[in-house]
Formats: C-alpha cells, sequence, structure tokens
C-alpha cells in the first residue's frame, strides 16, 4: 500500500486517526510530522494490511 500524501511513493507504514478529516495511511516520515497535530492519532499498520 502506498502513502496516500500527494506526490509521494513511499510504502504506507502507520494509519492517522484525524477527527476533523477522513483517515488516511502514511509512511512513517509523513506520520512524524502529521501526528504531532492536537487530535490526530498514529496507529502502526500490521503486517495484514501492508501490500
Amino acid at each position: 500500500m502506498e502513502c496516500t500524501e500527494e506526490g509521494c511513493e513511499r510504502e504506507a507504514a502507520v494509519r492517522l486517526h484525524i477527527p476533523w478529516a477522513e483517515n488516511r495511511v502514511v509512511c512513517a516520515a509523513h506520520a512524524r510530522t502529521l501526528a504531532q497535530q492536537d487530535g490526530v492519532v498514529a496507529d502502526p499498520l500490521g503486517d495484514g494490511e501492508r501490500l
């Protein structure tokens, strides 16, 4: 599964639960910055969720 951030082709590693928007799956690099926002919860993807 690929990171959902525009222009990123890295493998998704984290599901972000975002209260004001749809949840999304992102790579570790994007998760580090996006998860710092108040209310965002970062949940690592399990092996079964990676493609």
